[in-house]
């Protein structure tokens, strides 16, 4: 297989684990054999599956992200980090599970480190204005954060922890196993401490022995000028908190834009729509419309035909990340015929029509209206 896994899956090579799955399955659904029939099909699908086999699971992706496709096809497919030559004991560490000497304790030691906290994911929902001009907006999330009564330790006050007595701090438990290449020691997480290496004497009764707890915060973000549906923000830090003083993880926010009833956008411009009557489009006149940033007085042209879209410059949108720049307003100008007319209203405009030299096939008020406005 050869090309990019990200651009195989369609995503950033900054995407959460949620969006690589997301990806996945909107692509497998796509390229599916029972699906697709087209050539090459059942190709792009193995592609998608061998792209997300190595991109949800962070080890590989890390392998993948650090040497590209070598990190993860061969030597490098089975976990050996070609940079990492410690010898023969950590090869077979990695084929069989198992090690020499100090290779087990090292894995226990790398786990007990400190793990940073999750990412966390918020929808929300901006009324129209909001999206276009931005602004402070508070909310609120459950996340976990760390334990104030035990500083994230896990121990009660005045307790503490001690060396796991079943796997002496290595975290590892090790039993042999026999293979075609001989008898190697099997490495498999200690099941007292979860790997720990160590286990609390007493918990913490705030926490329940975890170092964090469960918690309702309220922020407030910024959101910027100009976001539109879709638009991800990344507020740094406010995700769960990490364990054994590991960071934070993040949180990502994403938005979806309410509809407006007077305006609708596309990109950076607004659109909108004003009724006219026919008597203002003939003679022309000054007359105030709306815009986002308040009623606007627009000219309208003597003679102006249905449909004509006046342009209003830097009326829209401003462009996401340089709020001095904007898009135009386009408004589309309807004109109203009336059904019915009074008699004099009536005579009038035959009056009019006739100087206009009405040689239309309709004669009276409905010729004259279709000469004014080119009508067929």
């Amino acid at each position: 297989m050869s090309g990019d896994y990200y651009q195989i899956l369609g995503v950033s090579r900054d995407a959460t684990k949620q969006e690589i799955k997301r990806a996945y399955r909107q692509q497998a659904r796509k390229y599916h054999p029972d699906v697709n029939k087209e050539p090459g099909a059942e190709d792009k699908f193995k592609e998608i599956n061998k792209a997300y086999e190595v991109l949800s699971e962070p080890e590989t992706k890390a392998r993948y992200d650090r040497f590209g496709e070598a990190g993860v096809s061969g030597a490098g497919a089975s976990g050996f980090d070609p940079s990492d030559m410690g010898g023969f004991a950590d090869i077979f560490e990695t084929f069989f599970g198992g090690g020499f000497g100090g290779g087990g304790a090292t894995t226990g030691a790398r786990r007990r480190g400190p793990a940073r906290g999750d990412d966390l994911r918020l929808d929300l929902r901006l009324k129209f204005r909001e999206a276009v001009f931005g602004g402070e907006k508070e909310i609120k999330i459950p996340h976990l954060e760390t334990c104030q009564v035990c500083d994230g330790s896990g121990a009660k006050k005045g307790s503490g922890v001690k060396t796991c007595p079943t796997c002496n701090g290595a975290g590892q438990v090790r039993r042999a196993t026999r293979t075609p290449f001989g008898s190697f020691a099997q490495v498999t997480v200690c099941p007292t401490c979860n790997g720990e290496g160590q286990i609390i004497e007493e918990k913490c009764e705030s926490c329940g022995g975890q170092g964090r707890k469960q918690q309702n915060k309220k922020l407030k973000i910024t959101i910027p000028a100009g976001v539109d549906n879709g638009t991800r923000l990344r507020v740094t830090g406010e995700g769960d908190a990490g364990t054994r003083g590991g960071p934070a993880g993040d949180l990502y926010v994403y938005l979806s834009v309410e509809t407006d009833s007077q305006f609708k956008r596309e990109g950076n411009n607004i659109y909108s729509e004003i009724t006219i009557s026919y008597l203002q489009a003939i003679l022309g006149c000054r007359l105030k419309v709306a815009t986002i940033d308040g009623e606007e007085e627009v000219a309208i042209s003597a003679g102006l035909q249905p449909d004509t879209v006046i342009t209003l410059r830097d009326k829209g949108v401003p462009k996401l990340g340089n709020s001095v720049s904007r898009g135009d307003q386009l408004i589309t100008v309807h004109v109203e015929i009336p059904t019915k007319i009074n008699s004099e209203e009536r005579e009038l405009l035959e009056k009019l029509a006739q100087i206009k030299g009405d040689h239309t096939s309709k004669g009276g008020f409905e010729g004259f209206l279709e000469s004014i406005f080119h009508k067929k």
